[in-house]
């Protein structure tokens, strides 16, 4: 089988590729084709381990949802997750390859060019149809000669080309005439038409605009997509610029406050809290935007040591200890459990310059940063405990590079394997109102979550929902809705002709 494609690809970063990328996904999959998702590149810091133990980019791991597949790393065969200006980690095939700056890394293209070829070799041979997404801008020209992830991508594959702009960040037909302009003879020709995204208003307006653009360039626009502000989908690289907007104001409602680190990673760990109307959820950088939430989360980070200094410099260590002594329940996830520990480590400054630096000293526990990461998918029984039933079962991974060693034992939430640390699954304090654990996603399986806020709420005094929420049926509907939304906007007839179905 030799696949179909198509690729989407921007004015700019944050204007829709991935989101638009996951509704043909889903329309595609909906109509009985075989298709999957691709980025040759792809740059953030929200990541996902793989069955098979690679880690790869959450965009992928959604589109891969909406085509009713398994994820895999040949859907996103590099990742950098940046950890400083200039300067990322580099995963090829789901491994660490190391650290480069961004004159290392292109002096390498050649080999990353070869091992995206055969990424992509994988997948054509096994599916119908590839949607592809690319990064950024292709109109980059300064960065041309390192292209493998936009046009070059495109050329690779033969692919043609579709560009997404967002009218409602302005400028958008300066934005996709400039862009074309920009791109070589060749390139032009692959562009095949553009799509406008996030568009308010009256569309009687915007009509004469679409036709003096399409004249103009000789490409048609093959759609305008509106805003739904209901539509609910993962955010790739921005933290949520929302709150929870499914609240609902009964009074079993939970208060959860997530500290907005410098670094933040992983961040749609806590989608399913957004989105389950019997949760509020707030962003907040400084504690005195924290109140008295019923429960504080600690989020993963790509610099656990860095932003470990943040918290300090903000108050957020004394916030801590006067919240949790008046009875404020605490969680920590990878590198937030790491802070909450009482040392954190880097002798080798893999993280940083500084070799150690205090943690919040809730758990007696010191983790070193190591060059060594820690990928792996982990599904286990829940222990009996205090905040789960026995016989549940998670469903998460782990993505860290520090190892914890744990100085007292602590209740345990999860049962670990063989040669496992234990206590790097899940664990509470005494007190039960300082959680930890190294597991990203748990909170995405129903059981899990439910038991975990019922234990919030019966701490906090609040009663049970009048119903359970389901989260993957929420997924599913909503990717359901964005496929609608799209195919209903843009003229999906001239997108098969284009594609060749």
């Amino acid at each position: 089988m030799t696949a179909k494609t198509l690729m989407i690809q921007g004015t700019g970063s944050g204007v829709g590729k991935s989101i638009i990328t996951a509704a043909l996904c889903r329309a595609f999959h909906r109509d009985g084709h075989k298709v999957a998702p691709f980025k040759a590149q792809n740059m953030s810091l929200n990541s996902y381990v793989t069955e098979e133990g690679g880690e790869i980019g959450r965009a992928q791991v959604y589109q891969a949802e909406a085509c009713g597949i398994a994820p895999h790393v040949a859907m996103n065969p590099i990742l950098l997750k940046p950890s400083a200006d200039n300067n990322s980690q580099v995963i090829v095939m789901g491994k660490v390859r190391g650290q480069r700056n961004a004159k290392d890394y292109y002096a390498e293209r050649p080999n990353f060019v070869r091992e995206v070829a055969e990424a992509f070799d994988t997948l054509k041979d096994k599916y119908e149809l590839i949607i592809m997404e690319g990064a950024g801008s292709p109109a980059e020209i300064n960065l041309r000669q390192h292209d493998m992830v936009n046009m070059a991508m495109a050329e690779m594959a033969d692919a043609p080309v579709l560009i997404v702009g967002d009218i409602d960040r302005g400028g958008v037909f300066a934005w996709m005439k400039g862009t074309l302009d920009l791109l070589s003879e060749s390139e032009q020709n692959r562009v095949r038409g553009f799509i406008i995204n996030q568009f308010r208003g009256d569309l009687e307006l915007l009509k004469p605009g679409l036709t003096q653009f399409e004249e103009m360039t000789g490409k048609p626009i093959l759609g305008v997509i509106p805003f739904d502000k209901e539509l609910f989908v993962d955010e790739e690289d921005a933290i949520p610029h929302h709150s929870s907007p499914f609240l609902s104001n009964g009074p079993s409602v939970v208060d959860v406050a997530i500290v907005q680190l410098p670094h933040i990673a992983n961040f749609t760990d806590f989608s399913p809290l957004l989105a389950d109307p019997g949760v509020a959820v707030r962003y907040v950088r400084s504690p005195v935007q924290a109140g008295s939430p019923d429960l504080l989360i600690l989020p993963g980070t790509k610099n656990t040591i860095g932003d470990m200094q943040f918290m300090q410099s903000m108050g957020w260590d004394r916030f801590a200890q006067s919240y949790q002594q008046n009875g404020g329940l605490i969680l920590g996830v990878c590198g937030g459990f790491q802070m909450l520990g009482t040392r954190l480590s880097d002798p080798n400054h893999i993280e940083s310059d500084i070799e150690a630096i205090a943690g919040l000293g809730f758990i007696q526990a010191t983790t070193i940063m190591e060059h060594e990461k820690t990928t792996q998918r982990r599904i286990r029984p829940t222990l009996p405990s205090s905040i789960f039933q026995q016989g549940l079962e998670v469903d998460g991974y782990e993505i860290h590079s520090g190892q914890t060693i744990f100085e007292k034992d602590y209740p345990l939430l999860f049962e670990a394997e063989e040669n496992d640390c234990p206590h790097s699954l899940g664990l509470c304090n005494e007190e039960g109102n300082v959680i930890g654990t190294y597991l990203h996603g748990f909170l995405d399986n129903d059981p899990i979550r439910e038991g975990f806020l019922n234990y919030v709420r019966g701490k906090r005094n609040l009663p049970p929902p009048k119903e359970q929420f389901n989260y993957r049926e929420f997924r599913s509907r909503q990717l359901d809705r964005l496929a609608d939304l799209v195919t209903q906007s843009i003229n999906m007839n001239e997108v098969k002709r284009i594609i060749g179905l």
